[in-house]
């Protein structure tokens, strides 16, 4: 482009000339400036593209160093925007293969334990009542890797494409009552109190909601040391447990990958499945025009009245002053009493 540029100008006026000057004379110059041109545009597209060209070559290493002295802003303003790419490339790299290593872990622990409760079962001479109690672990083991299974599923379909949701009139005490009601079970196992307190209606997908609520509740199962409470007031949907909270940023766990070993309420999880619950949760507040939010707050003792649902736990007159709390709500944009 550089020689076009030089040569063409010259050949328009030689070729105007031209009448005046012999045809061996004319030929001459013709080459003399077309060699010029072409050393002109040599050293001048090697000066301009020597940047280009060595940013290229260390791409292609895969080794983007510092900016150079010589190299024009363009330039190092393409470098920086290659060494951020190649950055969030290594590191979502390093997420899913964290994310994968853990999967084998998290599906093979489960995996393992009914194995070998199906090997006792069948091979061993237990009496009835050991027999079901084998029975009952057998289906708890396959409950966990079914919820572990299905979150991945949401995990990965939510990464990739938005919550699709069909709201409509629902009433938020009546869900949060038909929660508390299905980990019933879990509650009593742990020796945990749960509560539902408050009233509210909104316009939701209910289905879908009630995902994010269960998400939310699986945590506060696990870690709770004592309480939990499920909150419907005028800010939207929380779940409160007195465990020891959460040790990073929402914002920073709550992600379907995670490469780095992390603390979830106080939990240390190798890497993985660590964020899972907690970015479904997120995503499917986003698709309500809503948010996800969590902070701690001091326990103050809190009058509850008890849950209308004949299933419902027994209820205390409040919690313990001396602990705080962790809670996520899940901010809805218009929450009727």
């Amino acid at each position: 482009m550089i020689f076009l540029l030089a040569f063409l100008p010259n050949l328009v006026l030689t070729l105007s000339a031209g009448s005046a000057w012999p045809l061996e004379s004319l030929v001459l110059w013709m080459a003399l400036v077309g060699v010029l041109c072409a050393l002109i545009g040599y050293f001048l597209s090697g000066a301009l593209l020597r940047s280009l060209s060595r940013l290229a070559q260390e791409i292609r290493a895969g080794e983007i160093g510092g900016a150079h002295a010589d190299d024009p802003a363009e330039i190092v303003a393409l470098r920086g925007a290659f060494t951020g790419l190649v950055g969030r490339l290594g590191t979502e790299q390093q997420r899913r293969n964290a994310f994968i290593a853990t999967l084998v872990h998290d599906l093979k622990t489960p995996l393992i334990a009914t194995g070998h409760l199906t090997q006792a079962l069948t091979t061993l001479p237990l009496p009835d009542a050991e027999r079901r109690e084998v029975g009952a672990q057998i289906t708890q083991e396959t409950e966990r890797l079914l919820q572990l299974v299905q979150q991945m599923a949401d995990a990965h379909r939510f990464e990739r494409e938005d919550v699709q949701v069909q709201p409509a009139p629902t009433d938020l005490r009546a869900l949060l009552d038909d929660v508390a009601r299905r980990v019933q079970p879990r509650v009593q196992a742990r020796g945990l109190t749960l509560v539902v307190t408050g009233h509210g209606h909104a316009s939701v997908d209910r289905g879908v909601l009630e995902r994010a609520v269960m998400n939310l509740l699986d945590n506060a199962l696990r870690y709770a040391r004592a309480h939990i409470e499920l909150r419907v007031d005028t800010r939207g949907l929380s779940v409160l447990d007195d465990g020891p909270g959460l040790s990073a940023p929402l914002e920073n766990l709550a992600q379907p990958f995670n490469a780095q070993p992390t603390l979830i309420a106080g939990q240390q999880y190798t890497s993985g499945t660590a964020g899972l619950g907690l970015f479904i949760a997120r995503r499917i507040a986003e698709a309500h025009g809503a948010q996800l939010t969590y902070h701690r707050e001091p326990l103050s003792p809190l009058a509850v009245s008890r849950p209308a649902s004949p299933s419902a736990l027994p209820v205390p007159a409040s919690f313990p002053d001396d602990v705080a709390r962790s809670a996520f709500t899940v901010v809805l944009p218009e929450v009727q009493p």
